[in-house]
């Protein structure tokens, strides 16, 4: 096992990634996916196969699991193995194995997860003061309300963070950007609603959006979102149908289909689209169409956004909910208004086939990637020898896990391909070897 490899995996979210882990251990693969760590070096079912181990209070199995990549050094894995001892209940060895440095020189990384470590064991005051020196970053601020809730620490916490709040305003009024503050309105708020407090956290963000003294459109959704879960819809419509509509309609949207308003929901989006006719609203129409089982009318909305050259927006949001439903997502690819995106004829290829193999009708999707082979060799994709890779999920559903795994590029594999120049130059123009789902 290697350090390197466990970098480059985790860093490039590479190896049998989160995803893919998760389907083999939703159809019973446990076993496999401890072999796959302990064999082929897999980061990622590591965690997963520890997560499940601990869960079922297997902590012995779950500390061998671990081992190996502790043995190579790699922190992350020394930090996992302490979270093992802390659920076992072995406190104080979890702590004395990752104790920051007493003279100082551990990084505010390191002081963050272990005051995530004392917050878990109970030790939620020596959490906070680990976490005061390093109040003035953004981040930190984060992971002390984070690491407080239900511990009955609100108003300590509230001291706290309350003055950087006060400094945002001040940016704001003043017109300068303060970097250290892009989320510091929110979080007084969140710790008020947790509290019980939400009509004080709603006046507060309220009177924030009103005078203008917000810094991001970050605090405008917060807010929004803050109206739609104590059910305040109509102070949430104004926000909502204003200026600020490509921000927040969405919320409104979806608080009133939430409240059993759908027929509203749709006249509230349709108006919106005739009105402005923004890609946004398109597609959050036709994904709750989706979830609705309308699929014609989902693709009659987003349709006029299906030959764009970035099929991101329309299209793709309505391929990936289908992909466990090849039936549904072999009826939308041949829909007479799904045309193919322009210089992007690959992806068609590349979901005919997955909806094909869904069907059982494997055969049909390899000889399909054989015919069109430039989607199959196209590193944005997959390499033609990788075509069982894309296949995986499917193999799995088909009870073939470990037929699965094996076709599986190991991470070497992985890193060499990407390695290449070709592959460079792609990534540098934005395009990402790992597949979108």
């Amino acid at each position: 096992m290697d350090m390197d490899d466990l970098v480059w995996q985790a860093s490039n979210n590479r190896g049998i990634y989160p995803r893919r882990v998760g389907l083999l251990l939703e159809h019973g693969h446990l076993d496999l996916v401890i072999r796959a760590a302990a064999e082929r070096g897999e980061w990622f079912c590591a965690e997963s196969a520890v997560e499940e181990l601990c869960r079922a209070e297997e902590f012995g199995r779950a500390l061998e699991v671990m081992e190996p990549f502790v043995m190579t050094g790699w922190r992350p894995a020394l930090w996992a193995k302490a979270d093992i001892l802390l659920r076992a209940g072995r406190t104080e060895e979890a702590r004395d194995l990752v104790r920051p440095d007493e003279a100082g020189r551990t990084s505010t990384t390191e002081q963050r997860d272990f005051a995530e470590l004392l917050a878990k064991a109970g030790r939620v005051d020596e959490a906070i003061d680990l976490l005061v020196p390093h109040i003035g970053e953004s981040w930190i601020r984060s992971v002390l309300v984070e690491i407080t809730e239900g511990q009955d620490r609100d108003e300590r916490v509230l001291e706290l963070i309350a003055p950087h709040a006060e400094a945002a305003r001040q940016a704001r009024d003043e017109g300068r950007w303060d970097y250290s503050c892009p989320d510091a309105q929110e979080l007084p708020a969140r710790v008020l609603e947790r509290a019980g407090r939400a009509d004080e956290a709603i006046r507060i963000l309220g009177q924030d959006i009103a005078e203008n003294s917000h810094l991001t459109l970050n605090t405008l959704t917060a807010y929004a979102e803050l109206l739609a879960r104590h059910h305040r819809l109509d102070e949430l419509r104004e926000p909502a149908t204003g200026q600020d509509a490509h921000t927040v309609l969405h919320i409104y949207a979806g608080a009133l289909r939430d409240h059993g308003r759908a027929h509203e929901t749709e006249t509230v989006m349709r108006d919106a689209i005739a009105a402005d006719d923004w890609v946004g609203y398109r597609a959050w129409l036709s994904s709750a169409l989706l979830r609705d089982g309308r699929l014609d009318d989902a693709i009659a909305v987003a349709e006029p956004g299906f030959s764009w050259y970035d099929c991101s927006n329309l299209l793709a949001p309505l391929v990936y909910p289908l992909l466990d439903r090849p039936e549904e997502l072999l009826r939308l690819l041949e829909h007479p208004l799904t045309v193919p995106h322009h210089g992007h004829e690959e992806f068609q290829h590349w979901w005919r086939a997955f909806a094909l193999a869904g069907l059982g009708r494997t055969d049909e999707a390899i000889a399909l990637a054989e015919a069109h082979p430039d989607p199959w060799t196209d590193p944005r994709i997959v390499k033609a020898g990788e075509a069982r890779e894309e296949l995986f999920e499917v193999l799995v559903r088909q009870g073939r896990a470990a037929e699965a795994i094996a076709a599986h590029p190991t991470v070497a594999e992985q890193r060499a391909a990407a390695s290449k120049p070709e592959s460079a130059l792609l990534r540098e123009d934005g395009y990402s070897l790992e597949p979108p789902f």
